[in-house]
């Protein structure tokens, strides 16, 4: 039986020819060591050692979350991250047994498509986030911004005069790029405010108007960003408090995930059921980075498969409004 330090040893070496077999480990260890899942699955009247192929797994409905500790294996946890909610709304509460490890895998998720931290000085604007407590961003950017090992790296409020200040100051070190990593509204905020010239930068917005704005398709943003900023492009990053790895999109609307994670689409209607044809349904996420959690996430988000990567289309009719809420035309 496989035990969660070999799967973790496994994350890095998946390639598409070996994730089924590591995913179909890592499914089998958590039907038998996680709780919440085996109970799940015996709700369903599922016997996991009979399921052979990834299309045959039933992903865990993100909601669970809210309501239970969804941890594989027995430990204590270092941290716990939240999830964002408006008043009224439980939040989702992620398990960490390693925060070490969360932030490492967080960088590798980065420096996969970007390359090495210390290449880029990131300036976070990310106030909604700041203001409330164990946020998985928040600790990601944090690790980010230490490791970049830029004197110009950091959070910001709401003083946008001392952002754009130092951003300037940023652009006589040519030696490392600028990234302006960003919620949506805290973005449109310095677009609207004598914005500055970021046509040498990168822009990442990490979605959500938390209440503060009405909301905009990601079309709509992007091409308010574009114009505001002088840029060809806006980045987005896809995550979310119970995954411990990130997509990314790089200046169009199409995510990439990692070699360890993957996208598959459901029927809306019937969650046992995927979409055939390129049809629009519901994500699901394999995320193998959460061997001690569960890696197979039903999550509340629309979207649509590609042959290069996956589209973010906003949240599901009936679930809870959160930070991916962007939609797209």
């Amino acid at each position: 039986m496989e035990n969660s330090k070999s799967l973790n040893s496994n994350i890095y070496t998946v390639n598409a020819n070996t994730f089924s077999d590591i995913a179909l480990s890592q499914f089998h260890y958590q039907a038998e060591n996680n709780l919440v899942y085996r109970e799940y699955l015996q709700y369903l009247s599922i016997d996991h050692t009979k399921i052979e192929s990834l299309d045959r797994i039933p992903f865990l409905p993100i909601s669970f979350f809210k309501s239970r500790q969804v941890k594989t294996g027995q430990w204590h946890a270092e941290t716990v991250f939240e999830s964002s909610s408006t008043t009224g709304m439980v939040a989702s509460k992620h398990e960490v047994k390693d925060l070490s490890f969360y932030l490492h895998h967080a960088a590798r998720c980065f420096e996969f498509f970007f390359g090495p931290l210390t290449g880029y000085h990131f300036f976070a604007l990310l106030p909604s986030y700041l203001e409330r407590n164990n946020s998985s961003l928040v600790a990601m950017m944090d690790y980010f911004i230490k490791q970049s090992g830029s004197p110009y790296s950091g959070f910001y409020l709401s003083d946008l005069d001392k952002l754009k200040a130092d951003i300037a100051h940023a652009k006589n070190d040519q030696s490392k790029k600028i990234i302006v990593w960003g919620v949506s509204f805290a973005l449109l905020d310095l677009a609207e405010n004598n914005p500055p010239d970021l046509s040498n930068c990168l822009v990442f917005e990490t979605g959500g108007m938390k209440g503060r704005r009405r909301e905009m398709t990601r079309q709509e943003l992007h091409a308010v960003l574009k114009d505001a900023f002088k840029v060809s492009g806006i980045y987005s990053e896809y995550g979310m408090t119970e995954l411990f790895s990130q997509a990314y999109a790089r200046g169009s609307s199409i995510f990439y995930t990692p070699p360890w994670m993957k996208v598959m689409i459901r029927e809306v209607g019937d969650p046992f059921t995927w979409v055939k044809d390129g049809r629009p349904g519901g994500l699901n996420i394999i995320d193998l980075a959460n061997v001690n959690t569960i890696s197979f996430i039903e999550t509340e988000d629309s979207g649509l498969l590609l042959a290069t990567g996956f589209e973010v289309h906003g949240r599901l009719d009936n679930s809870d409004v959160r930070g991916c809420n962007l939609m797209v035309e």
